[in-house]
């Protein structure tokens, strides 16, 4: 089953990739992926495990390059641009596994993610109010060690940290993994409000189906390859059963 993408004009796309092929040594790993995240819309990418969604994150944020194909942010190609400079085009990461710093502050990991602004970190930078609307609970745990949270707070401040970058495109790699249910919930409210409140793009790749559903629309991946996709509110079962069912 495989549907085509609405159409859109250039000036509606956050994110463009065409004709992606990704390969670690000889290992062809995405296949001629196309794919689109339309400005102040949720695109999830979905599959099971090793089908190659972690490397399309890593790809578009430039922590990997690509064999063939082309990348656009706005409209700008980005395939050859460094990390760092992605970072600053408005491309926020939050990768798998969180990787907050343990040993800094919640306050200090929140404030490393003001490197990614256009201008850089000028040292005076404080947490966005917003921050504390969308995650409460950060607001109490601006001392803490960042080691010394829960995952589910982890996972918050990981979200948080790649907010203060201001980014116009919000890359989510299953955000929901080994989180409690109430957490989950917590999560899904916020990046939903995110999107309301900036009119900011997400690709989120995830495997839990209530988030799923809270995207505007589906790809499904399988052995490096787009092979369906289509609204969310459309994702059936023998979908659901063929790219998530483990």
């Amino acid at each position: 089953m495989t549907t085509t993408a609405p159409t859109q004009t250039a000036n509606d796309l956050m994110l463009r990739v065409s004709g992606l092929n990704v390969y670690y040594g000889e290992s062809h790993i995405l296949r001629d992926v196309d794919l689109s995240v339309p400005r102040g819309q949720m695109i999830c990418l979905i599959g099971r495990n090793g089908v190659g969604k972690t490397t399309m994150l890593k790809t578009i944020v430039g922590l990997l390059s690509p064999r063939s194909g082309a990348l656009d942010l706005g409209g700008i190609p980005i395939a050859k641009l460094p990390t760092d400079r992605r970072a600053r085009m408005g491309i926020g990461y939050v990768p798998q596994g969180r990787e907050i710093i343990p040993r800094l502050t919640v306050e200090e990991n929140l404030l490393l993610g003001c490197e990614a602004r256009p201008e850089g970190r000028t040292g005076k930078e404080k947490v966005l109010p917003e921050i504390f609307e969308l995650f409460p609970v950060l607001g109490d745990m601006l001392g803490r060690m960042g080691g010394d949270l829960s995952g589910g707070q982890q996972q918050q401040l990981s979200i948080a940290r790649a907010l203060m970058g201001k980014p116009q495109l919000l890359l989510l790699d299953e955000p929901t993994e080994g989180i409690q249910p109430s957490i989950i919930l917590e999560i899904e409210a916020a990046v939903r409000k995110i999107i309301e409140k900036t009119g900011i793009s997400v690709l989120l790749v995830e495997q839990h189906l209530h988030f799923v559903r809270q995207a505007d629309y589906y790809y499904a991946m399988q052995k490096g390859g787009i092979v369906a996709s289509g609204p969310t509110d459309e994702l059936t079962n023998d979908v659901i059963q063929e790219f998530l069912a483990v």
